[in-house]
């Protein structure tokens, strides 16, 4: 369960352009999921900034009229709702609220 959602993340990651792939390599354990950084052409990594909101001892819900913006819209947030992960933008337009996972820029 949990490692569906690191892969649903990272999905978003990737269409977002947060990152450039990521790839599952099945081993004869749990199996290792490797990513691949997009850069900037001076280097730069694309992702700036990550933080975590949401953790096990205290859950961040917002109801539909409450989904933050990061950076002013620079970043995004991803929300667990009851339609799956999706981002804050995707979110507005549903109409829905969930849980806040959380930001990346």
């Amino acid at each position: 369960m949990l490692f569906r959602s690191s892969q649903e993340i990272l999905s978003i990651l990737k269409r977002e352009r947060f990152i450039k792939d990521f790839k599952f390599i099945e081993d004869k354990k749990q199996g290792i999921l490797r990513v691949y950084l997009k850069y900037t052409k001076t280097g730069d990594p694309a992702v700036k900034g990550l933080r975590k909101i949401s953790r096990p001892g205290l859950r961040i819900y917002v109801k539909k009229d409450k989904i933050p913006t990061v950076l002013g819209g620079l970043g995004i947030a991803i929300l667990s709702t009851s339609r799956g992960l999706v981002t804050n933008i995707q979110a507005k337009e549903m109409q829905t609220g969930g849980e806040v996972l959380c930001y990346v820029w």
